[in-house]
């Protein structure tokens, strides 16, 4: 079984208070940063671009769990991955969920030398994956449309989770299961029950206590 990680989505940090910040989760016992990266075309909002993890690298020794929700994820996962990036997962949507194109794209990405990871939106099944599983460090499942922060858990998300840790035993692999959307007080247990190791945390995290709600999380 993998340990449980905690990821602190940046984009629910308070950037007018960002190196107070940073050394609450540097105390905490976060181990992970997700990184939301959006191009205003696959999703329609704008964040973070290349230089921007370069410096939280610098500034956060944490491992980089970069998520790009990007229409090219060939063209900018080099990119991250040279600024930084420890992992990197993308959406399969991005790639027309073609199951080489994917499988060639998690193949370069090891190549550079970081994890990778692909990413499902809620409206896309899961099962056509099964023959890639093999080439993931982790799978993402989204349980709130990508875009933006703040939005209500989709709980029967649930279901792609329990259906990968099954998948995980059937196949003898050791992906992570991540989770990201909605993830509060109440649904983080949902998430941890139904075979999740991994979840992204934003407004969750940054709007309380950093280091006693990570614990909490983890307890």
């Amino acid at each position: 079984m993998n340990e449980i990680v905690i990821a602190p989505s940046i984009l629910s940090l308070d950037y007018s208070d960002v190196s107070a910040q940073l050394e609450e989760l540097m105390a905490s016992k976060a181990k992970w940063l997700h990184f939301d990266v959006m191009d205003g075309h696959f999703v329609p909002n704008l964040t973070f671009g290349p230089d921007i993890l370069k410096g939280f690298k610098k500034a956060c020794p944490l491992f980089m769990d970069v998520h790009l929700m990007v229409t090219d994820p060939e063209k900018y996962a080099p990119i991250f991955i040279k600024n930084g990036a420890d992992l990197v997962s993308f959406h399969t949507e991005a790639l027309d969920n073609d199951v080489n194109r994917i499988q060639n794209l998690l193949d370069e990405i090891h190549r550079l030398g970081a994890k990778g990871g692909i990413v499902v939106k809620p409206n896309t099944a899961i099962e056509p994956f099964e023959s890639i599983l093999k080439y993931c460090d982790l799978v993402l499942v989204m349980s709130v449309e990508p875009g933006f922060g703040g939005q209500k858990f989709m709980e029967d998300m649930l279901e792609k989770v329990v259906w990968l840790k099954q998948k995980r035993e059937d196949l003898n692999l050791s992906y992570r299961i991540e989770i990201d959307g909605g993830i509060n007080q109440d649904t983080y247990k949902l998430a941890l029950e139904a075979g999740c190791d991994t979840l992204v945390a934003g407004s969750y995290v940054f709007k309380n206590d950093i280091a006693k709600t990570i614990e909490g999380m983890l307890a």
